[in-house]
């Protein structure tokens, strides 16, 4: 097998790894579809890995005009998801913030992935799991670390513990 071929047997792999992960956030996104839409998740998954948001960082966020924004949020305060405070720089703007049941709903959804991934990699040999690991570690170096600014995908919360 060439270096060309061994590239693309390498990318295929990838792609067939980011495939099953994808499944797994795309079925924890239909968990809750019954109570939030995917731009309202994007915004308590936003809020709960970057702190409470104003409206704009919402609307910049989300690629919409402030208004969307702003009736997304407004949706999400009438469900008891989010709550609006004054923002203590600037009263003249407004920030929400995750409530305690907003919270949950985002803990519920990376818990199902977390959990979902840990299934696979539970079947796995002691061996090849420690390989994939070393291997996803790797990966997220090489990739900078960068967190995802699409909240619908995100994995892992910051500071979140093995037991979520």
């Amino acid at each position: 097998m060439d270096q060309d071929e061994q590239h693309a047997d390498d990318v295929d792999a990838a792609l067939q790894a980011a495939d099953v992960m994808m499944r797994v956030a795309a079925r924890s996104v239909s968990e809750v579809e019954d109570i939030v839409t995917s731009p309202q998740l994007r915004v308590l998954v936003m809020i709960a890995t970057r702190g409470p948001q104003t409206l704009g960082g919402v609307a910049a966020e989300l690629g919409v005009h402030a208004s969307n924004a702003t009736r997304t949020c407004e949706k999400l305060v009438r469900l008891g998801l989010v709550e609006r405070t004054e923002d203590p720089d600037d009263r003249r703007f407004v920030r929400v913030g995750l409530t305690a049941e907003g919270s949950s709903l985002v803990q519920r959804v990376i818990g199902h992935r977390r959990s979902a991934l840990a299934d696979v990699l539970a079947v796995m040999e002691p061996a090849e799991r420690d390989a994939a690991v070393a291997s996803f570690r790797a990966f997220a170096s090489a990739a900078g670390d960068l967190p995802s600014a699409d909240g619908r995908f995100t994995l892992l919360l910051p500071g979140a513990a093995a037991g979520l």
